[in-house]
This record gives structure tokens, sequence and C-alpha cells, in this order.
């Protein structure tokens, strides 16, 4: 039995294109909005048990849902709410947060820079809600979430109860989480680990001496005016990624329709060396870590065992990462390109953002992104992997 609905500030036949921030998408049949963490584990619970068809829905900016609209229930999260977490086990100068699900992550961000904990400062400007975040492994400008992420509590439907996963436990990689493979169930809060920077001399709040994490990402480091590796004030690099992103269309505005998108459209894709040594030279790549060698080691009571003697894995092929932006451009899909009469378009900023210009449809969201994948395929052999969740659409 589902609780009773109070006044919400969405109603059934809410089209997805008020939902979502690329504005575009059918009605919802019905929908639910979850304030607080034990309504959106009832809500859950019993959708679950109904076995009609529905989705959990955050802030709508990693999803594309077709013109036809979703058959079934939507569950809007808004749960909100930052509390330190007393930890024993942190070494001195770390604080473990406990973010609820429906947290708008910017302004998780925000609170962080001021007050002087460092970690996620390169993660400003990012849309969503934080439940969303470890589903997608969110990253940007050299910070990826699993840096800071300590564990996450989680409503597991096969378990029938929240249980908390550590994060090692979540096999968190670019975009990619257990989740997304198929984990089912739903996030309900986060709690991420920051470095505690040292207060100001003129109260507890950050002070522009409180300094980010090393700077992993060259093209911020340019625009900071240093180095690779050196660290700046909190502050500062916030504003930095911040005017980054809105110069690529990647800040929510009204005003700006180059940032009515899902942000970066295709996932960067991870390709052998060896493919990667036929691209022209001019291609950006990003050598990936290589996996840890496992000892391949047989005992002595499992050769009296009669068990086979375990041998070495082969050397996995080095992989390295290419810029889908990089890819894009040079298949001859320009910024601003649009297909004729098409409401949507590559913005005029960032080749790596399909956005809606006004009135597009998802129909014509998903022709361009078809458009864009078979030009690269053509001209590079390599297919792009869309970044959103499509519903209803094929690419």
């Amino acid at each position: 039995m589902l609780p009773e609905i109070g006044p919400e500030p969405a109603g059934d036949g809410t089209p997805f294109s008020d939902l979502t921030t690329m504005r575009v998408g059918g009605p919802a049949e019905r929908v639910l909005v979850a304030h607080a963490t034990d309504e959106l584990v009832a809500y859950a619970q019993g959708l679950w048990d109904t076995d009609e068809p529905w989705m959990l829905l955050g802030g709508g900016s990693n999803t594309v849902m077709n013109d036809r609209g979703f058959p079934g229930t939507v569950l809007l999260v808004r749960t909100t709410g930052i509390a330190p977490v007393a930890d024993d086990a942190l070494p001195e100068g770390r604080i473990r947060l406990r973010v609820q699900a429906g947290h708008d992550w910017d302004h998780l961000v925000a609170t962080c820079v001021e007050n002087g904990w460092s970690g996620v400062e390169a993660l400003s400007g990012i849309p969503g809600l934080a439940g969303a975040a470890p589903v997608q492994n969110i990253g940007a400008y050299g910070q990826e979430l699993s840096d800071v992420l300590h564990s996450i509590e989680f409503l597991d439907r096969e378990r029938g109860h929240a249980r908390r996963i550590p994060a090692d436990a979540l096999g968190l990689a670019y975009r990619d989480s257990a989740i997304k493979q198929g984990l089912e169930g739903v996030v309900l809060s986060i709690d991420i680990v920051l470095a505690v920077g040292e207060p100001s001399r003129g109260g507890r709040h950050a002070a522009p001496e409180v300094l980010s994490e090393p700077i992993a990402y060259a093209q911020l480091a340019g625009a900071l005016g240093v180095e690779p590796g050196d660290r700046v004030p909190i502050r500062e690099l916030r504003e930095s990624v911040l005017r980054l992103r809105a110069s690529k269309g990647m800040v929510l505005d009204a005003e700006d329709r180059d940032s009515w998108s899902c942000g970066s459209f295709f996932t960067n894709p991870i390709v052998t060396e060896r493919f990667a040594r036929d691209l022209p030279e001019s291609a950006p790549r990003f050598p990936q870590p290589v996996p840890e060698p496992v000892d391949a080691v047989t005992t002595f009571a499992e050769l009296e065992a009669g068990l086979p003697v375990r041998v070495p894995e082969p050397e996995p092929e080095r992989m390295v990462k290419l810029s889908a932006a990089w890819l894009i451009d040079q298949a001859g899909v320009r910024r601003g390109f649009r297909l004729p009469g098409s409401g949507a378009a590559i913005s005029s900023k960032h080749t790596l953002a399909i956005t809606n210009q006004g009135g597009a449809t998802a129909d014509e969201v998903a022709e361009l992104a078809r458009f864009v994948v078979q030009r690269v395929q053509q001209e590079f052999g390599v297919i792009l992997a869309p970044e959103p969740n499509l519903y209803g659409l094929e690419l």
C-alpha cells in the first residue's frame, strides 16, 4: 500500500519537459514526491510491491525521455540535508559528511568551499542531486566522486532493506558503477570524506588560504595561471571552474539555451593503445591506469588435491581515453550545427553537448545524436556511447 500523497509541486501528467534539463519528453502517468527519507523508502517499497512500471528521478540532468512519456509512476527525490558524521577511524584533518540523496550537488560543493573543506571544488557547477552522483561516478576537471566517496546508504530491492555499502564495493569507474550495471535499489544518502582547511584569522569560515587538492587537469591549471599539481585557494578554484563550465554552456541558465541540455551527451571513449595508434597524431589521448597483476599461486594442498596449477593472467592491453569532443569536431560536426528544421542543435559553445534551442522534441534530440554517432564512426571507426539515460529512444 502506497502512502497517501500530500500537496506536491508536480502532479500526474506532468511532462518530462518540465522535469528534465533537456526540456523534452512526454507526460508522466503519475508523479510522487519524497521530501523525507522514510517517504522515499515507503514509496519505493510500495512501488516494488505493485510491480507497476516506475522510475526514480532526481534533478533530471541525466535523463532524456521520449515524446510519448512514461506509462507509470515517477518518484521524485527531494530529500535534503548535510550533516557531519563522527568517525574515529578518520585521520586528523579529515571530515566525513552525510548528504541526503535529494540535496542539490552544487549547493553541497558551495557549502564545502564556504566551510574550508576541500576535495570536491573541481566538481562545482555539475547539475543534479547527490544521490545520482555515485550512480554515474560524476567527475570533472581531474576530480571524481570516487576520490572522496566513503559509502552510500542504499535501499536494496533484493534484500528488502537499507544497508550501507562502502565505496570500494560499488565498482566505481569512469561514468560507471555497480548501480548503473544492475544493482537494483535506491540511494538514500552518500557519505564523503574531505580535507579540513585551516580557518582564517578572521573567523571559522573558509579563507583564501584554504587550498584545493592538487590540480589534475591541464585546462583548469592554465585558466588559473598555475601548473598541474599546484594548489590554489578553493574559492578561487570553484570560481574558475564555474567560469569554464559557463563558457561551455555547462552551467544551468534559463536564459542560455546552450545550457538546455544534459551536459556532455557522449562519454569519452576508452580504446586500446593499439587502436589509438591509427588515429591522427593530433587526437588527444589519455593513458588509463593499468591493473596490478594478480599473483598466480598454487598451494601444496591444492596440488595434492589434484587442482590444476594456476597460471598468470596475460598482461592486459594498455588503454587510452579519447576526447569525444575532438572526434565530433574533426568528423565535421561543428558548434551550432543542427539538422534542417530541427529544434535540437550542437551547442554553440561545446561540441560535446546536444541542446534544445527551443521547441525541440526528444525524437529530434535522438536524430541529431544518431547523426553524430554515424559521422564519428565513419570517420574514425569509434562508436560513441551516450552519457545520459535514454528512455524509449534508440541511437
